[in-house]
Formats: C-alpha cells, structure tokens, sequence
C-alpha cells in the first residue's frame, strides 16, 4: 500500500473486489478481483487483445492425430492470469478492497499498487500470454507461423 499522494494525478484508481464462491464441498472460495468496468483505455492499459487457436486449427490437428495415431496435449495452468507480468513502467493503482484499512497509522489515505496482473484486470490475459509463449520458445517448443497458439516438438 502507498500513499494516495504518490499516485500521478492523471491515474484513475481501479476498484478491487471480493468475489466469493461456494466449493461442493460447502466451504467458501475468496478472491480479490479488479472490477474491469473501472478500468480506463489508454490510462490502466493500453491492449488487450490476446491470441487463441483457430477452430480450424484445432480440427486440422485432431484429425492430424488420429491419422497419424500422434499424442495431443492440453496443458490447464491453475491461476493463469496471475503468473504474467506486466509491463515495464506499467502501474496500476487501486483504491483497497473492502474490509482493508485505507487510513496509514499517520492519517493519510492508502491505495494499492498493483504489481502482478490480478483477475478481472483488462489487460490480464494479454500479459498471461506474453509470459507463456516465450518460455514455451525457450523450451525448444517451435510456433507455428500460421497459428500463433499451437506450438510443436519433437520428441525421442
């Protein structure tokens, strides 16, 4: 948390949400989530576009595999949107969720810098993938130029 006076002037802040869920198991899931309504273009981010498989691809490849008796793989990361980074110079700045003291022992309002992408945040996925895919590069994984999301290797 930092001072709300270090925040630039022109920065709106973005609002941080409780979103909670119930598990089938009867306990309860929190989180705390950017509410992306609150969000400004040009001001909290600058893109959001974030590549994903052509349906064409992906029956190009299925059908691929099952001629050639070749192995598809999925991969599920748990909390994806969290592991990105953002960008260089990018700051986000939000007003506490509720229940977090937004006064600092000497008075003055607090707000939240936001270091890593949090869920909800506009920019979240976009920052995911530009993470991913260039560690997927570095693990001899080749990309394919006609679809940017299927990625190949060749294993003995």
């Amino acid at each position: 948390m930092i001072d709300r006076s270090e925040v630039p002037g022109d920065r709106t802040l973005v609002r941080l949400i409780w979103v909670y869920k119930r598990k089938r198991s009867g306990s309860l899931k929190a989180r705390v989530c950017v509410q992306g309504c609150s969000q400004v273009k040009g001001i909290n981010y600058e893109q959001t576009f974030c590549a994903t498989m052509r349906a064409t691809s992906l029956r190009a490849l299925a059908a691929l595999a099952a001629r050639t008796g070749l192995s598809m793989r999925k991969w599920d990361f748990v909390a994806a949107y969290l592991q990105g980074d953002l960008e260089e110079g990018e700051v986000v700045y939000c007003r506490a969720p509720p229940g977090y003291e937004t006064i600092g022992a000497d008075g003055r309002a607090r707000v939240c810098q936001v270091v890593k992408p949090v869920y909800g945040m506009a920019q979240a996925g976009r920052r995911w993938q530009r993470s991913l895919f260039p560690w997927l590069r570095d693990w001899g994984f080749r990309q394919c130029e006609s679809d940017p999301c299927i990625f190949t290797a060749q294993r003995d």
